[in-house]
């Protein structure tokens, strides 16, 4: 799973924060990112800052900054990927469908599909995905589940 596009840009790329609302450990977010993420006319007004993002799916909150700036999940363009519980943003793979096919023993084929496109340089995790983040650790994750 090393093979992931998103490279670490900015020092504080590997800070967590508690999100204010829930309570879940959060990752920092870049601002391409929230601009990105963020549909009109929200992103206006953001402020540059440091950012993160809550990956709890029951949270309202999406973003917030040290500076107590927030934004709502809402406001985000992948709200409803994120309320279907999204695997992949950059190739549109579902949680379910992982699920099933790892059940179905049908799902390294799919894992490998996306290796081979990041490989590519074909994946846009920074702007696709609203953690900023590569995925492919959450298939890992599934797979041990």
């Amino acid at each position: 799973m090393s093979d992931c596009c998103c490279a670490d840009t900015s020092s504080s790329s590997k800070t967590k924060q508690a999100c204010p609302e829930c309570g879940s450990t959060c990752k920092s977010a870049g601002m391409p990112t929230l601009y990105h993420q963020v549909r009109f006319p929200e992103n206006q007004g953001l402020t540059t800052g440091s950012y993160y993002f809550c990956p709890a799916k029951t949270c309202s909150l999406a973003y917030f900054s040290n500076a107590g700036n927030t934004v709502s999940k809402q406001h985000l363009r992948s709200y409803q990927a994120i309320q279907d519980d999204t695997l992949c943003y950059c190739f549109d793979i579902a949680v379910e469908q992982y699920v099933s096919a790892l059940e179905g023993r049908r799902a390294e084929s799919i894992k490998a599909f996306v290796i081979q496109r990041t490989q590519a340089g074909e994946c846009a995790c920074e702007v696709r995905n609203p953690s900023g983040q590569c995925c492919l650790a959450n298939f890992k994750r599934l797979e041990n589940e």
